[in-house]
């Protein structure tokens, strides 16, 4: 019998059984997070960026390359 047109439905008991089907999209989104972040990173160190005003790396950048 359902209350309000919901069902009954078994949930899991441990979470690794909710995980181990996710585990090729939690793996893929973690690496193409770390790979933007380190394509960011080389755009905004880049030659053409580096001396940019609109860049608000560009003070930090500049002190790392007199040392």
């Amino acid at each position: 019998m359902s209350f309000l047109g919901l069902r009954k439905w078994p949930t899991p008991a441990r979470l690794i059984s909710v995980a181990k089907p996710m585990w090729p999209f939690l793996t893929a989104s973690l690496l193409t997070i770390y790979l933007v972040g380190k394509a960011q990173d080389m755009g905004v160190k880049s030659e053409g960026f580096r001396n940019d005003p609109r860049n608000p790396y560009a003070a930090q950048i500049a002190k790392q390359s007199h040392h």
